[in-house]
């Protein structure tokens, strides 16, 4: 099968782009010059009997909403409606699941009533329109149940058919299909919808196969967990018996009010002041307030980037509110002059747009710690929770400079975190004493070496020193704590020390999200426990559903459970966010190179370059993607510029497993083991590159000295 080129003809339809690549075939969109209306064609692969054409035309008599039109059939391809939307992916609140739930259960239940069976259900096959409607797509390659037919189980060339993570144990051992395996993968999404895990999770086929076959999923906390867990009964008798059974489950849920906690998110106060340098500070008390409210047990507050990521736009508050999932929204300004500060703020019902409460204060700026106490008091009592009180007393000056060191941390760039560095020291030679800035330095630290602007092994030191400074001072410091942990897991390859230290960071009520990002990073991951490490990204996302950095934690998360083509997909949506936050086109382009779409990959890796020409591992990927398109002069030309300045790192070591120079490889894992890369413990483990060479004896030393092996 030859892909299709821009204006290619396929019968009367013409090409307009390529969507996307699966088991079965290329998904193109098109127009039909005779109707004049776009439409999407899947060419397959495969030889396709008459049989089959025959099913097709059943199939495409299939009229329902929530199910994608099957217009046409030719000798190797399906014409179909074409679906402006996103797959289907959580999570999702109960009240989306269920509403989607609902669609996708009556689709199915039109389909089976006619003796269709999908066999392909899966979040890939569902897409979500913008207007919130539920699509089912792939019908195309659905079978009719006869009482008669043996192999339903079957396509026509006799392979078995399905996704191994949503298969029912009856169609992962080839066995006759019914509805009631049909139940089982609706059961299998609906948990993906609530928990935004899969419920059978491997780093194999093998591994997913053998999950589905005996293992149970991790208990949903959810209203609906009864009815996910009957869905995925392992024997067919005990699982709901129709689809129409399942919905009419979901429909008794749907009537029952579902209890929200008290929840809120605090945008970015407007800086009213003539010095518009003044933002760090207007930024900085919405973000202490917010840090205050976090301490308050029962509450859930959204975390800074994900509030913040509002800032300059004219959005709605119910819009904001239902985007983050919270009930109140808290907004306010400043104005500062001189020694004065004038704040105002307002909590806000996101359900009618109501004030709870709103106040303004006039004071002195030695006060403002007075006046965070006031505002957070207020909430607490307009939302009936309760507040801590205050643990230490604060110099001004020196928490006016931690501010700015944090606002120009979470900038990212080479620029923006040499001032953090400053202003944390600023902060500390104003108060020795101040733990935060402490904690602000050993983060200052970590960052030199995420941005690859120092290597890991020159910034240890200096980053342990900070933590355990902050520590002296407040032993119960998460940021800290969270630093001690990478240092361990990184520098020492120490897993246990590694681990007291996360679990000490996050013994708090409201655990950090970032926190939660370097333990399922720099620990968990490591150690070959992805389901717990997506678990932790999922539970960040939570507090966090926008920040970038959390969305990479989840990339790199389905990256080491081998989901290359689901990875790819989730790092276009979360570009959407901010399509100039570079890790993301890092991890997409080294998913592109792993499912083999090496062109696209490309393309992503020189965005890379673009933004960020400081971050070398990007320039190793494209050396390795130019080769894999067979583009040797380009490949050697990458490669040479990047062994001129970072010879011995985890990106050398990639590019020469996929060139076949083995002593080079071994040569460049020693060399990211003795600058402890941090790519080298993320991605050791998981990477199929090295997969021919696992049980080389050299291999297996490396794996010995990181202590990934006894």
């Amino acid at each position: 099968m030859a892909t299709l080129s821009i204006g290619d003809r396929l019968g009367p339809y013409e090409i307009i782009s390529l969507i996307g690549a699966g088991g079965m075939g290329e998904v193109y969109k098109a127009r039909d010059t005779r109707l004049g209306r776009v439409v999407a064609i899947k060419q397959l692969t495969g030889q396709h009997s008459a049989r089959f054409q025959q099913e097709a035309h059943a199939i495409a008599s299939l009229n329902h909403p929530n199910i994608c039109t099957l217009h046409d059939i030719g000798p190797d391809y399906l014409v179909m409606e074409y679906v402006e939307g996103k797959p289907l992916c959580g999570p999702l609140r109960v009240d989306e699941a269920v509403k989607l739930g609902l669609q996708i259960a009556a689709a199915l239940e039109e389909a089976h009533g006619r003796g269709i069976l999908h066999r392909d259900l899966k979040p890939g096959n569902i897409l979500v329109t913008g207007k919130g409607s539920a699509k089912l797509l792939d019908f195309g390659l659905a079978k009719l149940m006869r009482d008669s037919d043996p192999d339903v189980t079957k396509t026509t060339d006799g392979a078995v058919l399905g996704t191994a993570a949503y298969m029912a144990p009856e169609q992962a051992e080839g066995k006759p299909l019914d509805e009631r395996s049909e139940v089982f993968s609706f059961g299998a999404v609906l948990y993906e919808m609530l928990s935004g895990n899969r419920a059978f999770a491997g780093n194999s086929t093998a591994q997913v196969l053998s999950a589905v076959l005996r293992d149970d999923p991790a208990p949903l906390q959810s209203p609906l967990s009864e009815i996910v867990k009957r869905c995925l009964t392992k024997q067919p008798a005990q699982r709901f018996q129709s689809i129409a059974e399942v919905r009419a489950a979901l429909e008794s849920i749907s009537t029952v009010p579902l209890e929200q906690q008290p929840s809120i998110a605090v945008l970015p106060f407007a800086n009213m002041s003539a010095d518009k340098e003044n933002e760090y500070f207007s930024d900085g008390l919405a973000e202490e307030i917010l840090n205050l409210l976090a301490k308050i047990p029962g509450l859930k507050v959204i975390a800074r980037t994900s509030s913040f990521a509002f800032r300059g736009k004219e959005e709605d508050i119910r819009k904001i509110a239902e985007r983050l999932n919270v009930c109140t929204i808290l907004e306010g300004s400043v104005r500062r002059a001189g020694n004065r500060v004038r704040v105002t703020a307002q909590l806000i019902n996101a359900a009618d747009e109501s004030h709870l409460w709103s106040e303004r204060y006039d004071r002195d700026l030695t006060d403002i710690f007075a006046i965070q106490d006031e505002i957070g008091r207020s909430i607490s009592e307009a939302l009936k929770v309760r507040l801590a009180p205050r643990a230490q007393t604060v110099n001004v000056e020196a928490y006016q400079n931690y501010l700015k060191g944090r606002h120009c941390l979470v900038r990212f760039t080479p620029e923006s975190v040499a001032k953090a560095k400053e202003c944390f020291e600023q902060a500390l030679a104003i108060d020795p004493q101040y733990a935060p800035a402490y904690s602000g330095l050993a983060l200052f630290y970590y960052v030199l070496a995420s941005l690859s602007i120092r290597p890991i092994s020159d910034v240890s030191f200096l980053a342990k020193s900070a933590a355990e400074k902050a520590l002296a001072i407040d032993s119960a410091n998460s940021e800290s704590h969270s630093v001690l942990g990478m240092m361990a897991a990184i520098f020492d390859y120490d897993w246990k020390l590694a681990e007291e230290h996360f679990r000490k960071g996050m013994a708090t009520e409201q655990v950090s999200p970032l926190v939660r990002f370097r333990y399922a990073t720099y620990y968990l991951l490591p150690l070959g426990r992805v389901p717990e490490a997506m678990e932790q990204s999922r539970l960040a996302l939570e507090t966090d559903p926008l920040s970038m950095v959390l969305h990479l934690g989840m990339v790199w998360s389905m990256l080491a459970a081998k989901q290359y083509r689901e990875a790819i997909e989730y790092a276009r949506r979360a570009l959407e966010i901010d399509p100039n936050f570079y890790f993301i086109w890092v991890a997409m382009g080294f998913a592109q190179l792993r499912a083999g779409f090496a062109q696209e990959a490309i393309v992503s890796l020189k965005h890379v370059v673009e933004l960020a020409p400081w971050y070398h591992p990007s320039g190793w990927l494209l050396a390795e993607a130019y080769h894999r398109v067979s583009d040797d002069e380009r490949s050697q030309e990458w490669a040479r510029k990047m062994a001129d300045s970072h010879p011995r790192d985890f990106g050398a070591a990639s590019y020469y497993a996929t060139t076949g120079e083995v002593d080079a490889m071994f040569e460049a894992l020693d060399g990211a083991h003795w600058e402890r890369d941090v790519n080298l413990i993320v991605r050791i483990q998981s990477l199929p590159l090295f997969d021919p060479y696992r049980a080389d004896p050299r291999f297996q030393a490396l794996l010995r000295r990181m202590n990934l092996i006894q």
